[in-house]
């Protein structure tokens, strides 16, 4: 068995879980290029998934707008808060039953392309992930969801 040396960081967040290859996809919808320090661990290996991403960020504490945004990508993965050097937060990502100003829709007939309306999304299925604009009805799988 192979031993990896992932550093601990003194402040912020860990994002554990993240399906293994969609760790800079995380980063990417995140908005985390210039954030400050990010660790990122890809490949590891788990017991739970096969292989997993895992990404740190320093001494930023995502909000509940980033981990559902983080949702549509990484359904299952875990939201750690570290706060001098201890491990003060877990908690499990969790889909919302509507996503609000995150997801694009694609129709361009849609309200939501022509005026300066928030977009709204209900989730219709979970697994795999179907969601139906609130506006035009136009219904997205998993592949087609582009977050504003």
């Amino acid at each position: 068995m192979k031993t990896y040396k992932v550093y601990a960081i003194k402040d912020g967040t860990v994002i554990d879980h993240v399906p293994a290859t969609k760790a800079l996809k995380v980063i990417d919808i995140l908005g985390l290029e210039n954030e400050g320090i990010l660790t990122i661990g890809i490949g590891f290996s788990s017991e739970k998934m096969g292989r997993k991403d895992i990404i740190k960020i320093e001494n930023k504490y995502l909000e509940k707008e980033e981990t559902d945004k983080i949702s549509l990508i990484a359904p299952l993965a875990t939201i750690n808060i570290i706060k001098n050097g201890k491990l003060v937060e877990k908690r499990k990502i969790e889909l919302p039953d509507e996503y609000i100003n995150i997801v694009k829709c694609p129709n361009p007939n849609c309200i939501t392309s022509k005026e300066h309306v928030i977009s709204r999304f209900k989730v219709i299925n979970r697994t795999p992930l179907i969601l139906r604009c609130h506006y035009c009805e136009r219904i997205i799988t998993e592949d087609e969801v582009e977050i504003l």
